[in-house]
């Protein structure tokens, strides 16, 4: 399973909070014009996007990478969805697990790998309210034993 290794550039924390991470998936994505020199200036907003696969290709949705600024007539759409570049193999993979009930693909970071933006993306399941109070409470403990840990060492 690739992690993404390369230079991060922006990050979906709330996907953590909001879904059961159960395997994740490099894709490369297909860019336009300014758009690879927006990214490379974390231009980029991960927070309300998703992924879709229509058609048998996997899509990025409202994933915001802004204008270039000296970008003029060729600069694009901020909003616009974005193929993702992945193996045969691995999307019907994916059509397979998102039929079944409550998951769906989330993208989790973006970053350059070897000169090309990648994006890392999550096949989740979604958390009920009482999962993300659980998992609160789980961190709170730990940070409570950490804190306690460190008081005894002192």
């Amino acid at each position: 399973m690739p992690r993404g290794n390369g230079k991060t550039i922006a990050q979906n924390k709330k996907a953590g909070h909001d879904f059961f991470i159960e395997e994740t998936y490099e894709a490369g994505i297909v860019l336009q014009g300014t758009e690879i020199k927006s990214i490379r200036a974390s231009r980029v907003n991960l927070k309300d996007s998703f992924a879709r696969i229509r058609n048998g290709e996997v899509y990025l949705h409202n994933l915001h990478i802004s204008p270039y600024e000296q970008g003029n007539i060729y600069n694009h759409d901020p909003t616009r969805s974005r193929k993702l570049l992945l193996h045969r193999k691995q999307i019907n993979q994916l059509i397979g697990q998102t039929q079944q009930k409550g998951f769906s693909l989330v993208p989790l970071k973006i970053y350059i790998k070897n000169g090309v933006a990648k994006v890392l993306i999550g096949l989740g399941r979604g958390k009920k309210k009482y999962d993300k109070r659980e998992d609160l409470k789980r961190k709170q403990v730990n940070r409570e034993i950490d804190r306690a840990i460190k008081e005894s060492l002192k």
